[in-house]
């Protein structure tokens, strides 16, 4: 499951993100006392650790 955590060491970068995910983003970190920034880097984390890695072979299926 999903756990909130806080604090990290950070670098800037810049993403272009839909208006509305970025609303519901701000609305969780807020629900849970958290920068933006903090939510948005677990919820990477999360999916990159739950990533399925096997590869894809839809372009090989006709």
């Amino acid at each position: 499951m999903f756990k909130i955590q806080k604090g990290y060491n950070t670098v800037s970068k810049t993403f272009r993100l839909p208006i509305e995910l970025v609303d519901d983003l701000e609305a969780l970190a807020y629900k849970n006392n958290l920068s933006l920034n903090q939510l948005i880097i677990q919820c990477l984390n999360y999916a990159i650790d739950n990533l399925d890695d096997s590869p894809d072979n839809s372009s090989e299926k006709k």
